[in-house]
This record gives structure tokens, sequence and C-alpha cells, in this order.
């Protein structure tokens, strides 16, 4: 009883770390958040920013939390928001809002599901999920198809903002495929992990992709004197 006490608790926490801007928003880490948000919009002046994908160089960046939290902080601000988990390997957003997953981007792709029965409701008022449905044999075949290009159309269509979850540049080339897709890219380091030269490739193969890179958050960096850690964009 008391094990599953306590990973009862780490999942408490888990979950609260990766929805701060929902679960805690006066927090500093929540207002940084807010901050990229600023940045993001700012970044717009030239043109439309309707759907931002978010990726990073490597596994275990920060790169699903930041898109739960820019995605939780556009819904805060009055925005009808759509998180889509595009991470069609390792799917993390349904866990994060503790939401099933037999249905979601996966099926919609494959026309086992129209858009309306797969998008969720979650707990934060203007937020709505597109979980990554069950993980199919081919993800970089279908976010790359005429199919995801189409359904991208119709969402921008629907929603304010569009934010994406996609799996790390340097593993695989979804979210590459899916980058000149996208208004806008933001690439998530970490501070201390992400090794300068995995960064500048990342960028050049965005780049060659045609995506148009709207910032950099650097994650994990100490602030002096504080426990908080410092979220920002460049």
């Amino acid at each position: 009883m008391a094990r599953k006490n306590n990973l009862r608790r780490m999942q408490v926490a888990a979950q609260n770390r990766s929805l701060i801007s929902m679960k805690n928003p006066k927090s500093p880490i929540s207002e940084q958040y807010r901050t990229i948000r600023t940045n993001i919009e700012f970044s717009a002046v030239d043109g439309e920013m309707n759907k931002i994908l978010v990726t990073s160089s490597g596994p275990g960046e920060g790169k699903s939390t930041t898109t739960n939290n820019l995605a939780i902080v556009f819904a805060q601000q009055g925005k009808k928001v759509l998180l889509i988990d595009a991470d069609l390997r390792k799917p993390t957003t349904h866990y994060s809002f503790r939401l099933e997953n037999h249905t979601g981007l996966s099926n919609v792709l494959t026309n086992k599901s129209t858009l309306g029965q797969a998008v969720r409701e979650t707990e934060q008022e203007n937020l709505y999920v597109l979980t990554s449905g069950p993980i199919p044999p081919n993800p970089a075949e279908l976010l790359g198809s005429k199919m995801m290009t189409h359904l991208l159309e119709e969402i921008g269509q629907l929603f304010d903002m569009v934010i994406i979850d996609t799996p790390p540049v340097l593993a695989v080339t979804d979210a590459l495929v899916l980058g000149n897709k996208c208004d806008g890219v933001v690439l998530v380091t970490s501070s201390g992990k992400t090794i300068n030269e995995a960064a500048v490739k990342s960028k050049e193969l965005l780049d060659n992709a045609q995506a148009k890179i709207v910032g950099v958050v650097l994650n994990n960096k100490k602030i002096e004197n504080t426990q908080y850690y410092y979220y920002g964009a460049n």
C-alpha cells in the first residue's frame, strides 16, 4: 500500500511539473512561459502565427513540458487552443492531461475517426487536445501526407492557436516534414545537457526543411539565489 501511495505522489508531482502553468499559474516558471508566449506573438508582426511546432535536438530536454505549458498560457489568454501530440513514437500528452488515447491523430489521418470525435477537452478553459492515438508503423509518412496538410488547414480555421509536439530533430525526420507546414518552430534546449553542435545541427536541418524558427527555449538554467529554473526564448 505504501509503495502505491508513493507512486501516486510521484505521478501527481510529475503532472504538476508538466502542467505548472495550470497547476501553479503564479509561479516564476509560469511567468516565464507567458514571456515566451509574448515573444512568439511579437515574432508574428509580419504574418500570421497560427500553428507553432515545438521540437528539440534530442530526448529529455523538456520539449513536451514546454509544449504543454505554451498551450496552457495561450489558452489562459482567451485564445481557443488545440494541442496536438504529433510524437507518434513516444507520445506523452495523454499522460500529462490524464486523457484516454484510444482515438487520436493517427486515427484521423487514416480515416478511422473524425477530428470532432478525436479532440478532447481539458481542465483548462479554451484548451483542447488531440492525442497521438495508437502508434502507427509509419509515423513520418503519415505526418508528411496530404491528409496531414489538409487536416492542419482545417484545424487552423477552427482554432486561434495550434501547438504541435513532435519528436526530437536529430532522432527522426518527423519534425522536419511538419516544420514547413507550420507558421513557426520553437527549438527547446536544456542547459548543461544539449550539446552546442547538436543544437546547431538541428537548426541547419530545420532551415534546410524551410521551417521558420521563431525562437529557442533554454530549460533548466539555474538562477542565482532561487530554487526555480529559467525558461526563455531568444
